[in-house]
């Protein structure tokens, strides 16, 4: 357990257990084995992610914009990009939830910000919430993680990701 977990757990008591968020998950809660053991380590092994949909966020693209000392290098949030694309799965997360996504996700550090993202899923558009990197903590600063990439790319495969986009990630921002 860390020191966020009572903060997380006021926050759920707090929250409207009948409020539902679509949530747009693009990166390492995609690895079922790696968040399962994040939720163990954190005291959340009551959390069940929902199966989710398979998403597209249009109009963004990944960008490796956050040097994390615990990945050993960049990792990616999203930025806007005209025409670009980015696959992941939607959730729709019960209110009371949404701080344990918010806590595994960076936001309750600052690392992390919410913003929202139009995605196609099921051939219709919605609006989802997404997290990226806090524009403060941003920088291009070393090396792509290695480790980082592996797990995005074994998440986007676990998910179903399209096999040209796990090609995509494969190749590290490069």
């Amino acid at each position: 357990m860390d020191s966020h977990y009572d903060m997380v757990m006021k926050a759920r008591e707090g929250a409207d257990p009948n409020a539902k968020r679509l949530y747009f998950a693009y990166s390492t809660i995609l690895d079922r084995a790696a968040f399962d053991e994040w939720k163990q380590q954190h005291s959340y092994g009551f959390f069940e992610l929902p199966e989710g949909r398979l998403a597209e966020a249009v109009d963004v693209d990944l960008v490796y914009d956050f040097p994390s000392r615990w990945w050993g290098g960049r990792v990616a949030g999203l930025a806007d990009a005209t025409g670009g694309q980015v696959f992941g799965r939607l959730f729709e997360i019960r209110g009371q939830d949404w701080p344990i996504v918010q806590h595994k996700e960076g936001f309750v550090t600052g690392m992390c910000v919410e913003r929202a993202v139009k995605v196609l899923v099921d051939g219709q558009e919605a609006e989802a919430t997404a997290f990226v990197t806090n524009p403060r903590r941003a920088a291009q600063d070393g090396p792509v993680s290695p480790r980082f990439v592996e797990a995005l790319v074994r998440g986007a495969q676990a998910a179903g990701l399209p096999a040209d986009y796990v090609e995509r990630l494969k190749r590290g921002g490069a």
